[in-house]
């Protein structure tokens, strides 16, 4: 099994999100956070005023999966969806998941997800 996390600019969640169901992904948990990479923030004028943005608005995508094949789909619909060629497109992080319950009904494992 593995987790798939992938942090995104938020204008595109509703495209990743078409692309996912489009690829069979059934589940996913969004989060909204904030964070800097490269960018090291940036900085906006507002009535006059400049001001520095140190964190940006981004959106976290968590998808567990069964295989290494069904994560290699989700994460091709993720960057084809995600992708603006600009900075801060964001960043997709895969790990192995070792358990999983679903708390319901008692299943474990594939058959929790």
């Amino acid at each position: 099994m593995k987790k798939i996390e992938a942090i995104i600019k938020p204008f595109k969640l509703e495209d990743v999100k078409e692309a996912l169901v489009d690829a069979g992904i059934e589940g996913m948990t969004i989060s909204e956070v904030k964070g800097y990479g490269r960018q090291q923030g940036h900085s906006e004028l507002y009535r006059g005023a400049e001001y520095v943005v140190e964190f940006t608005p981004k959106v976290k995508i968590e998808i567990v999966v069964s295989s290494e094949e069904i994560a290699n789909t989700a994460i091709n619909a993720i960057k084809e969806a995600a992708h603006t060629g600009k900075i801060g497109d964001g960043k997709i992080f895969v790990s192995d998941i070792g358990r999983v319950h679903r708390i319901r009904t008692g299943e474990e494992d594939e058959e929790a997800l």
